[in-house]
């Protein structure tokens, strides 16, 4: 037989769990929510330069009347980012599912059972006995001590993490859709400059021929103009090769068949406008990495908050109520109801130590999300001084290969004409090396023009987007 408690037993024994639990949970530290970090008032790099209106769309600021609707077409079927969608969805409904543990449950259940009796082993006759029942039962967790709104609070962390997500995901697939569009346009100019540069090796050739049939030119200034058309050849096909798989690579970021039938324009287009003096460092906060980031930290604070609630009492209310009867018609009748409401606290005594170890080990994840937040917020800093920084670099050096240009091509056009009327003094390596370096000019400045938009495409991408839009 059970021993009786008294009532003002009870309350000891609750008051006990409570001073137990309470104990446990105040020798585990708090964790953090938020982390403060040092910004610049304005980006060192951009100290310098003319402030030009900036529209709100940095897609629409490179002034490419193509671009938008190529990443329209992305944003519509890359697959991607409809995965990352899926993806949102499924964490929505961890959300919902987080809520509805802080809400009663309710549950029903019905039974039937028939039972077969023998009077005794002797006796042949034989009864029956039926029984039916139907129940209804509830319960529910009273959050005492928030631990339940901890919970909630880092599944909606969770979930907005995943919206900043989707939100990186798309703003990467933008910029990659850009990026590789100008890469196409690229690989489309090193194309046609290959096919020129074939045809002004071509050109020597023939005149090359020419001399050497009219014994004025030797064998091995042929052989040297013949070398440059064989390589010529190769530089043209490998140009070829290098355009269709840059088509390939866009048809598949936009969701197509990687067929390399899609046409780029010939032309790469000019940066439309200077980045403006004192770019605020505010801009960055909207970074989708650094939004998720943010969130992963609280959301690891409301979890390791949870798990120290944990080690405290927990309080739920159960009822159930239900009817049992030999016939169906009875189950109605309230004189078969049975009915019962109860109250518990249960507090772990021992677990050898996991609920503790479960807290410490939601602190320490804590800890870590604060590094990782100040490490993901630095390294954005990193991205977004060398974009800059690397945007007047590069203005620089494109005018000074124009330069370099300028002078080769009045070589190149000097020592053909000098050449062809046979100049005194004028050697067919002079003539070769001026072709080099013109052609080595004019792929050279192609490519500057591309990393130039890439550089300020991974500017946008380090910014989060325009220069304006908070």
């Amino acid at each position: 037989m059970k021993p009786h408690l008294s009532n003002s037993a009870r309350l000891c024994s609750i008051w006990a769990a409570v001073v137990s639990g309470a104990v446990s949970c105040s020798t585990i530290g708090t964790p953090t929510i938020s982390e403060k970090i040092a910004v610049p008032t304005a980006w060192k790099a951009s100290t310098e330069g003319t402030s030009k209106e900036i529209s709100r769309g940095w897609v629409r600021d490179l002034n490419d009347p193509q671009l938008p609707s190529l990443v329209n077409e992305a944003m519509g079927k890359n697959p991607s980012i409809l995965a990352t969608a899926e993806r949102l969805k499924a964490s929505r409904a961890s959300l919902v599912r987080a809520q509805a543990n802080r809400m009663p449950s309710l549950s029903s259940s019905a039974g039937a059972s028939r039972t077969r009796t023998n009077a005794d082993a002797s006796d042949s006759s034989t009864s029956y006995s039926s029984n039916k029942r139907i129940s209804l039962g509830a319960s529910w967790e009273i959050d005492l001590w928030g631990r339940l709104r901890h919970l909630h609070t880092a599944a909606q962390a969770n979930y907005d993490t995943t919206v900043a997500d989707l939100r990186g995901a798309r703003l990467s697939l933008a910029a990659n859709t850009a990026s590789t569009w100008y890469n196409l346009i690229t690989a489309e100019n090193q194309l046609k400059l290959a096919k020129e540069t074939l045809a002004s090796y071509q050109k020597v050739e023939k005149i090359i021929v020419r001399n050497y049939k009219a014994g004025t030119a030797r064998s091995l200034e042929l052989q040297l103009s013949r070398n440059n058309v064989f390589s010529a050849e190769r530089i043209l096909r490998a140009r070829l090769r290098n355009r269709d798989d840059a088509k390939r690579n866009l048809e598949v970021i936009l969701g197509r068949y990687p067929s390399a039938t899609i046409k780029a324009p010939a032309e790469l287009p000019n940066i439309p406008q200077s980045i403006p003096s004192g770019l605020p460092s505010e801009l960055i906060a909207r970074r989708p990495d650094i939004v998720a980031s943010r969130l992963d930290l609280e959301a690891s604070f409301h979890l390791a908050m949870a798990a120290k609630k944990d080690l405290l009492p927990s309080l739920r209310l159960t009822s159930s109520s239900g009817t049992s009867a030999s016939s169906y018609k009875n189950l109605l009748d309230p004189g078969f109801l049975i009915s019962s409401i109860s109250a518990s606290v249960s507090q772990s005594l021992f677990e050898a130590g996991a609920s503790r170890a479960d807290a410490h080990a939601a602190l320490a994840r804590n800890q870590a999300a604060i590094h990782d937040y100040r490490d993901t917020v630095l390294d954005a800093y990193r991205e977004v001084e060398s974009a800059l920084a690397s945007e007047s670099s590069l203005k620089q050096q494109e005018f000074f290969l124009r330069k370099e240009l300028q002078q080769a091509a009045l070589a190149e056009r000097q020592a053909e004409r000098d050449y062809a009327e046979g100049v005194d003094g004028t050697d067919i390596l002079d003539l070769l090396e001026s072709q080099r370096r013109a052609s080595n000019a004019r792929s050279s400045l192609i490519d500057l023009q591309n990393q130039r938009i890439q550089n300020r495409i991974n500017l946008y991408l380090a910014l989060g987007g325009d220069f304006s839009t908070r």
